[in-house]
């Protein structure tokens, strides 16, 4: 089986989960890790990674040595929102020096056609040609739920409407930011007119939009007229506390719903949805999913499709599930983008259907 040389770029929230697969997958070698934290300078990547195991690889933040070094691959896992072009920077020094690259750094380019910085895209491009090396850039949602939906369609006669949904309590969604995601950027907590970014037009069109609703129209050769967003947001009729996000007053914001859809001579064709809420009981006007939380998607047309799937960790908490899912949604399609064709990619519309390949694990002993 080839083996491929791996360096990690961030050991946050999404990173430390990949790096630990890194260390621990057969096809994958680790060759580097980056950190931007200067704390974890000359840490053991094991240490970082949690598995108590070193490994000799030490983070540094020399980036030009991590380029020059022979890895065969990039997996970039930091965070790119509010810095996308100094993240370009970096992706494309990688791909011209013929390391391929997957990443979750950047979320509208899931689907880079329909990202708006198409500068940002040719410049990726351009150094991926140059390099002779392959860019991807994926997670969870978006990502792999546009990837299910699209799996799921080959199963139809004909369809009328597919629906991708995620519904979660993201009360233990908590990242190093956690107010800064959770409260500036949504308006959990917040007075419920609060002008929270997400909500602003045309931000849930670039974050959902294009990676999600006209990647799915586009790959199912379906050209859309528009793209419409509409949200709802539910307020807290308690007071109550989320552990590091802080304190939810009664009357401020504790869950909302949001529809980004595709349009097709004036019907909706195409639907990404979210449903978040801080409690699981709230906003019980709104649906909390047949079978439980989790993502959904749901293709209307000739047979009906209902398909749902959960991801959870040894505790049972979702969001652990989902950040892991995310960490292996990159790491597991590194060696099919190393072998892909030089350029951008889409999956799963560039790439083969990427599977848990040699992953299995014995059961532990009683």
């Amino acid at each position: 089986m080839k083996k491929y040389r791996v360096v990690l770029l961030g050991t946050g929230f999404v990173g430390h989960f990949a790096l630990r697969a890194i260390i621990e997958q057969p096809q994958l070698e680790l060759a580097g890790v980056w950190v931007n934290n200067p704390e974890k300078v000359g840490k053991d990547a094991g240490h970082l990674a949690g598995t108590g195991a070193k490994t000799g690889i030490l983070a540094t933040n020399d980036m030009d040595a991590l380029i020059a070094s022979d890895a065969d691959c990039v997996c970039s896992a930091v965070g790119g929102s509010r810095r996308e072009d100094w993240v370009t920077d970096v992706h494309c020094r990688f791909l011209e020096a013929g390391r391929n690259v997957v990443s979750s750094s950047v979320v509208g380019m899931t689907f880079p056609r329909a990202y708006k910085r198409q500068d940002l895209v040719k410049r990726i491009e351009d150094a991926a040609l140059k390099g002779k090396a392959s860019f991807l850039s994926t997670g969870m949602d978006p990502g792999y739920s546009s990837d299910l939906a699209l799996f799921l369609s080959q199963l139809s006669h004909s369809w009328r409407q597919i629906r991708v949904q995620e519904i979660y309590d993201y009360s233990t969604y908590t990242p190093t930011e956690a107010e800064l995601v959770l409260g500036v950027a949504i308006g959990f907590g917040r007075p419920m007119d609060y002008p929270a970014p997400i909500f602003q037009p045309g931000t849930l069109t670039e974050v959902w939009g294009g990676p999600t609703v006209t990647l799915i129209a586009d790959a199912l050769g379906l050209k859309l007229d528009e793209i419409r967003e509409v949200y709802w947001r539910h307020p807290a009729d308690k007071t109550f506390e989320v552990p590091r996000l802080g304190v939810i007053k009664k009357g401020t914001q504790e869950a909302y719903r949001f529809e980004v859809q595709g349009i097709v001579d004036g019907q909706v064709a195409v639907i990404a949805e979210h449903i978040t809420r801080l409690r699981k009981d709230s906003a019980p006007q709104w649906p909390m999913g047949e079978a439980g939380e989790g993502y959904y998607v749901h293709i209307e047309g000739d047979p009906l499709i209902k398909g749902h799937i959960s991801l959870t960790g040894p505790d049972g908490d979702h969001q652990y599930g989902a950040i892991l899912g995310t960490a292996m949604k990159l790491v597991n399609s590194i060696p099919a983008v190393c072998e892909a064709r030089p350029g951008v990619l889409t999956a799963p519309v560039d790439l083969p259907f990427v599977m848990g390949r040699g992953l299995y694990r014995a059961a532990a002993s009683a």
